[in-house]
């Protein structure tokens, strides 16, 4: 073997062999199995935009996004923060941005990273399989820009922005959690959306307004009838809007529905962050490893790559950066973890990992579990006792009417599991995420919209957050909003917000 560069300059040729030699070690050793890869080398400025946009290279124009930009720019170049080495993009084809100011190395440790170890994770696990289509992302992204900017130019940018404004404010309530999506089909939702138009210019009467509305049948409950047709409880409050808010025009309900789906596309990230996080840099270092053993890189390429992955996976204390662990240093430590009791379980790990300690096959492990978990399972099924250690948890018992905490687990033998059920349960995104569903809307009445969220007490929604949340709802659904928080145990109204579409206007 002959090394792929020399020094920390590189040039395209250097990518190409950086890049070949990383695919090989990626498919023939390690069994990964990757969407098409592309690879785009941009400036500071351009990975500015690339953060606006969320990662994605395009999307349809808000003021939102230039705030963001602004914002990063100003911290960049002031030196309170760094750009990211590279950004990928969950697509396919896998679209990586490697920053031009990266060394020969960096480069070569990136597309290991991101175009090998991200994008095995965004093929193979379950949660993207089933709510995300990387082929028809950017696609998506294109009708979606060119419908808005069409609806700007005909309805104006102000009429635009005001149900963009309402629709990014419900985006984490506007994604299904439990099915009932389908991935994106930029055909489909092209000839829906043509559909939708032609049928409502087609049907459109003024004199149905007129009609009366017909009786519910003797004997039956008209509020459940109701709630039936309705489909209620519904927790999707931007799907429930797109389908009945009395007051929306055509072309905002597919403003919605753009949201929406983008929202949706985004749903399974969050979840499995430490999972995919952590499997990028286990990848990338266990390639980086070989390209050295196989004499490609140097011992001072190595070096650079030892200083960079342990400035990644570095776990501060918790007086530091709060009570989250990095996920980059849990996630690497867990896959290192998992390949250790595959390879030489100690006594300890036979008792609690049966199954795969000492099975002798490490890469098949690790491509199992990237493919059939997410964080919340992953932390529940793999983190071990030695894990806890390393990282010295604990777990501290808050309770509101004690002025003092309570260390109530500790690493030792009766708080392991103890403390594993809690920082699973840290990743679980019903325990994150308001369980805010509609649950009644009198179309026929006075078409209040009421919305119900089950929570217990002490863990209330901020008034002042509620109702501004609620003037958005308001501005998608026409009139009066409600909502109720409800103890899940008892049934005991805890709070009533409301708001109403003259406040929503203003």
């Amino acid at each position: 073997m002959t090394l792929l560069y020399t020094g920390t300059e590189w040039n395209f040729d250097v990518l190409r062999r950086s890049f070949d030699a990383v695919e090989r070690i990626a498919e023939a050793e390690l069994g990964l199995d990757t969407f098409p890869n592309r690879i785009e080398v941009i400036t500071a400025e351009q990975m500015l935009d690339i953060y606006t946009a969320h990662g994605m290279p395009l999307t349809y124009r808000h003021w939102s996004y230039g705030k963001h930009f602004l914002q990063h720019e100003a911290s960049y170049r002031r030196g309170f923060s760094n750009l990211a080495y590279e950004v990928v993009i969950n697509s396919s084809p896998c679209i990586s941005y490697l920053m031009e100011s990266n060394t020969a190395t960096m480069q070569a440790l990136v597309i290991a990273h991101a175009a090998f170890g991200h994008n095995h994770f965004f093929k193979n696990n379950h949660l993207f399989r089933q709510w995300t289509e990387a082929s028809a992302i950017l696609d998506y992204l294109e009708f979606a820009r060119t419908f808005i900017g069409r609806c700007e130019d005909r309805y104006g940018i102000a009429a635009v922005e005001r149900i963009l404004d309402a629709a990014h404010a419900l985006s984490r309530h506007g994604v299904h959690r439990h099915g009932g999506s389908r991935p994106l089909d930029l055909a489909a939702e092209q000839k829906r959306e043509r559909e939708r138009r032609e049928y409502d210019e087609r049907v459109f009467n003024d004199l149905w307004r007129t009609v009366p509305a017909g009786r519910a049948a003797p004997g039956t409950d008209a509020a459940a009838e109701r709630r039936r047709r309705l489909g209620l409880p519904e927790e999707n409050l931007l799907y429930f809007l797109e389908k009945t808010s009395p007051r929306l025009q055509s072309w905002e309900r597919e403003v919605i529905r753009i949201v929406r789906l983008i929202a949706q596309y985004f749903y399974p990230q969050p979840q499995a962050k430490l999972m995919n996080e952590g499997c990028a840099t286990w990848v990338h270092q266990r390639i980086m490893t070989r390209l050295h053993e196989t004499g490609q890189i140097d011992d001072a390429a190595f070096l650079e790559v030892l200083h960079s992955t342990t400035n990644v996976v570095t776990q501060h204390g918790f007086e530091h950066v709060g009570p989250e662990f990095n996920p980059y240093a849990l996630g690497y430590a867990m896959m290192c973890d998992i390949e250790r009791i595959c390879r030489e379980p100690t006594a300890e790990d036979r008792q609690w990992f049966p199954d795969i300690a000492g099975n002798g096959d490490p890469l098949g492990t690790l491509r199992f579990a990237w493919a059939n978990f997410r964080d919340e399972s992953f932390v529940l099924q793999f983190l071990s006792p030695a894990v806890m250690r390393q990282f010295r948890m604990f777990r501290l018992l808050d309770d509101t009417t004690d002025p003092t905490l309570l260390v109530d687990a500790i690493h030792d033998a009766d708080g392991y599991r103890a403390i594993r059920r809690s920082l699973a349960r840290s990743y679980d995104p019903g325990e994150n995420d308001a369980d805010v569903q509609v649950v009644d809307a009198d179309l026929t009445g006075d078409r209040q919209l009421r919305l119900q969220h089950r929570t217990r007490p002490g863990r209330l929604l901020h008034g002042r957050d509620a109702e501004a949340t609620l003037r958005h709802l308001a501005t998608l659904w026409g009139y009066e909003v409600r909502l109720q928080e409800v103890d899940s145990a008892t049934e005991a109204v805890l709070a009533t917000h409301s708001a109403g579409p003259a406040s929503a206007a203003a």
